[in-house]
């Protein structure tokens, strides 16, 4: 017989597995638009700074990096795609 503690002990475990799944596909998306925005960066203007990759790297806003590779086309350097607004 599975005790009412056993029983909220497993569907713990089970939203904790659910919840660390998301997570990790949420950091995967995050960590593949930036290294794609790298890549286009790096096309566009040959060798990224260092300041920017780094700036890149750091940012966990996926909606950031979207906004920045929209922006890629529009600015003359680097360093003006992941300006401060």
């Amino acid at each position: 017989m599975i005790t009412t503690g056993q029983m909220l002990e497993a569907k713990g475990k089970a939203e904790g597995r659910v919840e660390g799944r998301a997570e990790g596909r949420a950091e995967g998306r995050v960590e593949g638009r930036a290294g794609m925005l790298l890549d286009l960066l790096a096309r566009r203007f040959g060798e990224v700074p260092a300041t920017v990759t780094a700036r890149i790297q750091r940012e966990t806003n996926e909606a950031r990096l979207v906004a920045w590779a929209e922006r890629l086309f529009m600015v003359r350097t680097p360093e003006e795609v992941v300006a401060d607004e």
